[in-house]
Protein backbone atom coordinates (compact mmCIF):
# COMPACT_ATOMS: atom_id res chain seq x y z
CA UNK A 1 0.00 0.00 0.00
CA UNK A 2 1.31 3.59 -0.74
CA UNK A 3 -0.26 6.89 -0.26
CA UNK A 4 0.20 10.55 -1.96
CA UNK A 5 -1.33 13.44 -3.57
CA UNK A 6 -0.04 12.06 -7.13
CA UNK A 7 -1.19 15.23 -8.86
CA UNK A 8 0.06 16.06 -12.27
CA UNK A 9 0.86 12.41 -12.74
CA UNK A 10 4.39 12.20 -14.17
CA UNK A 11 7.93 9.72 -14.50
CA UNK A 12 8.82 10.06 -11.04
CA UNK A 13 5.35 8.72 -9.37
CA UNK A 14 5.35 6.17 -11.92
CA UNK A 15 8.41 4.63 -11.21
CA UNK A 16 7.76 4.86 -7.60
CA UNK A 17 4.57 2.88 -8.62
CA UNK A 18 6.40 0.23 -10.26
CA UNK A 19 8.87 -0.27 -7.58
CA UNK A 20 6.30 -0.48 -5.44
CA UNK A 21 4.13 -3.14 -7.41
CA UNK A 22 7.31 -5.30 -7.50
CA UNK A 23 6.56 -6.36 -4.02
CA UNK A 24 2.98 -7.73 -4.30
CA UNK A 25 -0.71 -6.48 -5.69
CA UNK A 26 -0.38 -2.48 -5.16
CA UNK A 27 -3.29 -0.87 -3.51
CA UNK A 28 -2.84 3.36 -4.10
CA UNK A 29 -4.76 5.52 -1.61
CA UNK A 30 -4.78 9.33 -2.95
CA UNK A 31 -5.38 12.25 -1.02
CA UNK A 32 -8.60 14.21 -1.39
CA UNK A 33 -8.81 17.40 -2.29
CA UNK A 34 -9.68 18.83 1.13
CA UNK A 35 -6.62 17.10 2.65
CA UNK A 36 -4.35 18.00 -0.15
CA UNK A 37 -5.23 21.85 0.52
CA UNK A 38 -4.58 21.24 4.24
CA UNK A 39 -1.72 20.04 4.02
CA UNK A 40 0.03 22.26 1.02
CA UNK A 41 -2.10 25.50 1.14
CA UNK A 42 -3.48 25.01 -2.78
CA UNK A 43 -5.72 22.57 -4.01
CA UNK A 44 -4.52 19.83 -6.69
CA UNK A 45 -4.61 20.95 -10.25
CA UNK A 46 -6.01 17.68 -10.83
CA UNK A 47 -9.37 16.87 -8.39
CA UNK A 48 -9.09 13.43 -6.33
CA UNK A 49 -11.36 12.08 -9.24
CA UNK A 50 -9.32 12.71 -12.19
CA UNK A 51 -6.65 11.42 -10.08
CA UNK A 52 -7.90 8.27 -9.47
CA UNK A 53 -8.69 7.50 -13.15
CA UNK A 54 -5.53 8.81 -14.03
CA UNK A 55 -4.10 6.55 -11.32
CA UNK A 56 -6.43 3.29 -12.03
CA UNK A 57 -5.49 3.74 -15.42
CA UNK A 58 -1.56 2.12 -14.93
CA UNK A 59 -0.83 -1.62 -14.96
CA UNK A 60 1.28 -1.51 -12.08
CA UNK A 61 -1.98 -0.50 -9.79
CA UNK A 62 -4.22 -3.17 -8.44
CA UNK A 63 -6.67 -0.56 -6.84
CA UNK A 64 -6.93 3.09 -6.35
CA UNK A 65 -8.92 4.38 -3.11
CA UNK A 66 -9.58 8.04 -1.91
CA UNK A 67 -8.43 8.44 1.98
CA UNK A 68 -11.46 9.20 4.30
CA UNK A 69 -9.33 9.98 6.79
CA UNK A 70 -7.39 13.99 7.14
CA UNK A 71 -4.31 15.26 7.15
CA UNK A 72 -1.11 13.78 6.77
CA UNK A 73 -1.98 10.37 7.86
CA UNK A 74 -5.56 10.37 6.40
CA UNK A 75 -5.00 6.53 4.99
CA UNK A 76 -5.98 4.93 8.27
CA UNK A 77 -9.18 3.79 7.58
CA UNK A 78 -7.90 2.42 4.39
CA UNK A 79 -5.20 0.85 5.76
CA UNK A 80 -7.48 -0.55 8.52
CA UNK A 81 -9.83 -1.82 5.77
CA UNK A 82 -6.90 -3.06 2.96
CA UNK A 83 -4.71 -4.49 5.77
CA UNK A 84 -1.30 -4.68 3.84
CA UNK A 85 1.47 -6.76 4.05
CA UNK A 86 3.95 -3.77 3.32
CA UNK A 87 3.39 -0.13 3.24
CA UNK A 88 5.95 1.62 1.09
CA UNK A 89 6.91 5.73 1.10
CA UNK A 90 9.64 7.77 -0.67
CA UNK A 91 11.76 9.33 1.31
CA UNK A 92 10.25 12.67 1.10
CA UNK A 93 6.98 10.71 2.24
CA UNK A 94 8.65 9.20 5.32
CA UNK A 95 8.00 10.47 9.02
CA UNK A 96 8.14 8.29 12.22
CA UNK A 97 4.64 7.88 13.00
CA UNK A 98 4.17 5.98 9.85
CA UNK A 99 6.96 3.75 10.51
CA UNK A 100 6.21 3.60 14.55
CA UNK A 101 2.67 2.82 13.25
CA UNK A 102 3.49 -0.24 10.90
CA UNK A 103 5.54 -1.95 13.76
CA UNK A 104 2.55 -1.73 16.13
CA UNK A 105 0.22 -3.63 13.25
CA UNK A 106 3.18 -5.84 11.90
CA UNK A 107 3.72 -4.65 8.82
CA UNK A 108 6.48 -3.90 7.02
CA UNK A 109 7.67 -0.65 6.64
CA UNK A 110 10.01 0.17 3.62
CA UNK A 111 11.51 3.16 2.67
CA UNK A 112 12.38 4.08 -1.58
CA UNK A 113 14.96 5.66 -2.53
CA UNK A 114 13.30 7.64 -5.25
CA UNK A 115 15.89 6.63 -8.14
CA UNK A 116 14.08 7.75 -11.36
CA UNK A 117 13.87 4.89 -14.09
CA UNK A 118 16.45 4.76 -16.83
CA UNK A 119 17.88 8.03 -18.04
CA UNK A 120 14.73 10.13 -17.26
CA UNK A 121 15.30 12.96 -14.65
CA UNK A 122 14.03 13.26 -11.08
CA UNK A 123 10.65 14.74 -11.30
CA UNK A 124 8.64 16.24 -8.94
CA UNK A 125 4.66 17.84 -9.01
CA UNK A 126 6.18 20.85 -7.64
CA UNK A 127 8.37 21.24 -10.43
CA UNK A 128 6.23 20.59 -13.06
CA UNK A 129 3.45 23.22 -11.38
CA UNK A 130 6.04 26.31 -12.05
CA UNK A 131 9.70 26.75 -11.77
CA UNK A 132 9.40 28.28 -8.86
CA UNK A 133 13.06 29.61 -7.02
CA UNK A 134 11.84 31.40 -4.08
CA UNK A 135 13.36 29.91 -1.07
CA UNK A 136 12.28 28.71 2.31
CA UNK A 137 14.19 29.46 5.56
CA UNK A 138 14.88 27.38 8.69
CA UNK A 139 15.01 29.57 11.99
CA UNK A 140 18.08 27.53 13.72
CA UNK A 141 18.33 29.32 16.97
CA UNK A 142 16.90 32.24 18.95
CA UNK A 143 13.14 31.68 17.06
CA UNK A 144 10.54 34.22 19.18
CA UNK A 145 12.79 36.86 19.58
CA UNK A 146 11.81 38.53 16.86
CA UNK A 147 8.68 39.15 18.61
CA UNK A 148 9.14 42.44 20.74
CA UNK A 149 7.41 41.19 23.67
CA UNK A 150 9.95 38.34 24.12
CA UNK A 151 13.06 40.90 22.73
CA UNK A 152 11.82 43.51 25.54
CA UNK A 153 12.45 41.19 28.18
CA UNK A 154 16.11 40.78 26.76
CA UNK A 155 18.02 41.70 23.56
CA UNK A 156 19.23 38.61 21.43
CA UNK A 157 19.63 37.15 17.90
CA UNK A 158 17.68 34.66 15.79
CA UNK A 159 19.48 32.95 13.50
CA UNK A 160 18.26 32.04 9.69
CA UNK A 161 19.52 30.13 6.64
CA UNK A 162 17.99 30.38 3.70
CA UNK A 163 16.95 27.39 1.26
CA UNK A 164 16.42 26.04 -1.85
CA UNK A 165 13.02 25.14 -2.49
CA UNK A 166 14.42 21.65 -3.29
CA UNK A 167 11.16 20.27 -2.40
CA UNK A 168 7.75 21.42 -1.72
CA UNK A 169 7.55 21.52 2.42
CA UNK A 170 4.25 21.02 3.96
CA UNK A 171 1.75 24.21 4.91
CA UNK A 172 1.82 25.23 8.54
CA UNK A 173 4.72 23.67 9.27
CA UNK A 174 7.24 25.98 10.70
CA UNK A 175 9.41 26.42 7.45
CA UNK A 176 7.87 30.36 6.77
CA UNK A 177 5.39 28.90 4.19
CA UNK A 178 2.91 31.83 4.48
CA UNK A 179 5.60 34.28 4.26
CA UNK A 180 6.78 32.62 1.35
CA UNK A 181 3.15 32.33 -0.10
CA UNK A 182 3.10 35.96 -0.10
CA UNK A 183 6.58 36.18 -1.70
CA UNK A 184 4.57 34.14 -4.60
CA UNK A 185 1.70 36.97 -4.82
CA UNK A 186 4.17 39.79 -5.27
CA UNK A 187 6.94 38.23 -7.53
CA UNK A 188 5.35 35.17 -8.87
CA UNK A 189 8.13 32.95 -9.17
CA UNK A 190 11.18 34.38 -8.47
CA UNK A 191 12.21 37.24 -6.05
CA UNK A 192 13.00 41.05 -7.64
CA UNK A 193 16.92 41.75 -8.12
CA UNK A 194 18.19 44.66 -5.58
CA UNK A 195 19.05 44.97 -2.15
CA UNK A 196 18.18 42.15 0.08
CA UNK A 197 17.44 43.51 3.20
CA UNK A 198 15.11 46.49 1.45
CA UNK A 199 13.48 42.94 -0.59
CA UNK A 200 13.05 41.73 3.47
CA UNK A 201 11.49 44.79 4.80
CA UNK A 202 9.34 44.93 1.49
CA UNK A 203 7.80 41.44 1.86
CA UNK A 204 7.50 41.94 6.05
CA UNK A 205 5.37 44.89 5.42
CA UNK A 206 3.06 42.99 2.76
CA UNK A 207 3.09 40.26 4.92
CA UNK A 208 1.65 42.46 7.66
CA UNK A 209 -0.74 45.11 6.28
CA UNK A 210 -1.82 47.63 8.36
CA UNK A 211 -4.38 45.97 10.96
CA UNK A 212 -2.88 42.48 10.75
CA UNK A 213 -3.49 40.96 14.72
CA UNK A 214 -0.86 38.52 15.21
CA UNK A 215 2.43 39.67 13.22
CA UNK A 216 4.78 37.18 11.88
CA UNK A 217 8.25 37.80 12.72
CA UNK A 218 10.64 39.44 10.38
CA UNK A 219 12.77 36.24 10.52
CA UNK A 220 10.79 34.78 8.18
CA UNK A 221 11.05 37.53 5.54
CA UNK A 222 14.15 37.61 6.18
CA UNK A 223 15.31 34.16 6.27
CA UNK A 224 13.50 33.51 3.28
CA UNK A 225 15.21 36.71 0.94
CA UNK A 226 18.94 36.78 2.59
CA UNK A 227 20.77 34.38 0.77
CA UNK A 228 23.31 32.02 3.04
CA UNK A 229 23.26 32.23 7.24
CA UNK A 230 22.26 35.60 8.73
CA UNK A 231 22.00 36.30 12.71
CA UNK A 232 19.69 39.26 13.16
CA UNK A 233 20.04 41.22 16.18
CA UNK A 234 16.20 42.04 17.93
CA UNK A 235 16.18 44.92 20.57
CA UNK A 236 12.44 45.27 21.14
CA UNK A 237 11.75 45.88 18.08
CA UNK A 238 10.35 44.11 15.07
CA UNK A 239 12.77 44.64 12.72
CA UNK A 240 16.54 44.13 14.11
CA UNK A 241 18.61 46.78 15.11
CA UNK A 242 21.49 45.00 12.46
CA UNK A 243 21.55 41.67 10.49
CA UNK A 244 25.32 40.25 10.57
CA UNK A 245 25.52 37.61 7.38
CA UNK A 246 28.28 34.62 6.26
CA UNK A 247 28.75 33.80 2.98
CA UNK A 248 32.09 32.00 3.43
CA UNK A 249 31.29 28.88 1.72
CA UNK A 250 33.17 26.37 3.69
CA UNK A 251 31.15 27.25 6.82
CA UNK A 252 27.91 26.94 4.34
CA UNK A 253 29.08 23.63 3.11
CA UNK A 254 29.94 22.25 6.99
CA UNK A 255 26.27 23.51 8.01
CA UNK A 256 24.73 21.84 5.47
CA UNK A 257 26.34 18.56 5.78
CA UNK A 258 25.17 18.81 9.61
CA UNK A 259 21.41 19.56 8.79
CA UNK A 260 19.06 16.67 8.72
CA UNK A 261 14.80 16.91 8.70
CA UNK A 262 12.57 14.60 9.81
CA UNK A 263 8.99 15.20 9.02
CA UNK A 264 6.24 15.07 11.72
CA UNK A 265 3.16 16.72 9.74
CA UNK A 266 1.87 20.23 10.00
CA UNK A 267 0.29 22.08 12.90
CA UNK A 268 -3.34 21.61 13.30
CA UNK A 269 -5.72 24.60 12.87
CA UNK A 270 -6.46 24.01 16.49
CA UNK A 271 -2.66 24.45 17.53
CA UNK A 272 -2.69 27.99 19.89
CA UNK A 273 1.11 28.66 20.97
CA UNK A 274 0.33 31.87 22.76
CA UNK A 275 -1.64 30.38 25.29
CA UNK A 276 0.08 29.56 28.66
CA UNK A 277 3.01 31.12 27.84
CA UNK A 278 5.66 31.98 30.65
CA UNK A 279 7.73 34.97 28.72
CA UNK A 280 9.77 36.63 30.93
CA UNK A 281 13.85 38.26 31.38
CA UNK A 282 15.05 34.73 32.33
CA UNK A 283 13.39 33.05 29.94
CA UNK A 284 14.46 35.45 26.96
CA UNK A 285 17.82 35.60 28.55
CA UNK A 286 18.64 32.00 28.23
CA UNK A 287 17.07 32.15 24.37
CA UNK A 288 19.12 34.89 23.53
CA UNK A 289 22.80 33.16 24.82
CA UNK A 290 21.62 29.99 23.41
CA UNK A 291 21.92 31.49 20.00
CA UNK A 292 24.53 33.55 20.67
CA UNK A 293 27.03 30.73 21.35
CA UNK A 294 25.23 28.69 18.36
CA UNK A 295 26.54 31.32 15.91
CA UNK A 296 29.84 30.97 17.81
CA UNK A 297 30.10 27.43 17.40
CA UNK A 298 28.94 27.27 13.75
CA UNK A 299 31.78 30.04 12.73
CA UNK A 300 33.87 27.88 14.73
CA UNK A 301 32.68 25.03 12.97
CA UNK A 302 32.47 23.07 16.41
CA UNK A 303 29.63 20.75 15.99
CA UNK A 304 29.36 19.52 19.51
CA UNK A 305 28.79 22.77 20.47
CA UNK A 306 27.08 23.45 17.60
CA UNK A 307 24.45 20.86 18.68
CA UNK A 308 24.38 21.70 22.26
CA UNK A 309 23.17 25.26 21.97
CA UNK A 310 20.94 24.47 19.15
CA UNK A 311 19.51 22.22 21.80
CA UNK A 312 19.60 24.84 24.58
CA UNK A 313 17.74 27.07 22.49
CA UNK A 314 15.04 25.06 21.95
CA UNK A 315 14.82 24.35 26.01
CA UNK A 316 14.53 27.45 26.22
CA UNK A 317 11.76 28.40 23.35
CA UNK A 318 9.84 25.43 25.12
CA UNK A 319 10.26 26.75 28.89
CA UNK A 320 8.34 29.90 27.58
CA UNK A 321 5.95 29.03 25.38
CA UNK A 322 5.37 25.16 26.63
CA UNK A 323 2.96 24.59 23.47
CA UNK A 324 5.34 24.09 21.25
CA UNK A 325 5.49 20.52 21.94
CA UNK A 326 3.34 17.58 23.11
CA UNK A 327 4.28 13.88 24.55
CA UNK A 328 4.21 12.83 20.93
CA UNK A 329 6.91 15.36 19.42
CA UNK A 330 8.69 14.62 22.85
CA UNK A 331 8.85 10.83 22.59
CA UNK A 332 10.09 11.40 18.79
CA UNK A 333 12.85 13.58 20.04
CA UNK A 334 13.85 10.44 22.12
CA UNK A 335 14.29 8.20 19.47
CA UNK A 336 17.18 10.70 18.12
CA UNK A 337 18.80 11.27 21.36
CA UNK A 338 21.47 9.23 20.98
CA UNK A 339 22.38 9.82 17.12
CA UNK A 340 22.10 13.53 17.33
CA UNK A 341 23.94 16.46 18.76
CA UNK A 342 21.13 18.53 18.95
CA UNK A 343 17.43 19.23 17.84
CA UNK A 344 14.60 21.55 17.96
CA UNK A 345 11.50 22.07 15.97
CA UNK A 346 11.05 24.44 13.04
CA UNK A 347 9.55 27.73 13.50
CA UNK A 348 6.53 27.95 16.50
CA UNK A 349 6.69 23.83 16.91
CA UNK A 350 3.48 21.98 17.32
CA UNK A 351 4.21 19.68 14.12
CA UNK A 352 6.53 20.41 11.14
CA UNK A 353 9.86 19.48 10.79
CA UNK A 354 12.01 18.00 14.03
CA UNK A 355 15.43 19.47 12.45
CA UNK A 356 18.73 17.54 13.56
CA UNK A 357 22.60 18.28 13.90
CA UNK A 358 24.08 15.50 13.33
CA UNK A 359 27.91 14.23 12.36
CA UNK A 360 26.74 11.01 11.49
CA UNK A 361 23.98 10.80 8.42
CA UNK A 362 20.38 10.02 9.69
CA UNK A 363 18.07 8.04 7.00
CA UNK A 364 15.45 8.53 6.42
CA UNK A 365 15.61 11.98 6.28
CA UNK A 366 15.21 15.32 4.08
CA UNK A 367 18.67 17.15 3.72
CA UNK A 368 18.41 20.99 2.45
CA UNK A 369 20.36 22.90 0.58
CA UNK A 370 21.82 26.73 1.38
CA UNK A 371 20.61 29.26 -1.19
CA UNK A 372 24.57 31.48 -1.95
CA UNK A 373 24.33 34.64 -2.56
CA UNK A 374 24.32 35.04 -6.63
CA UNK A 375 27.96 36.56 -7.62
Amino acid sequence: MVSGCFDLLHSGHVAFLQEASQLGNLYVCIGSDDTVNGLKGRRPVNSQYERKFMLEALKCVHEVRVSRGSGIMDFLPELEDIQPDVFFVNEDGHTPVKEALCAEKGIEYTVSRRIPAAELPVRSTTALREVCTIPYRIDLAGGWLDQPWVSAFYPGPVLTVSIEPTQAFNFRSGMATSTRNKAIELWKTALPPGDPEQIARLLFAYDNPPGTKEIAGSQDSIGIVMPALNKSNYTGNYWPSSINSVHDEEILSWLEDRLYLVTLGPRTSEYDVLSDTKIDSSGARALADAAEGCWTAILAKDADSFGHHVRLSFEAQIAMFPNMVDDGIMNMIEQYREVALGWKLSGAGGGGYLILVSETPIEPAVRVKIRRKEV
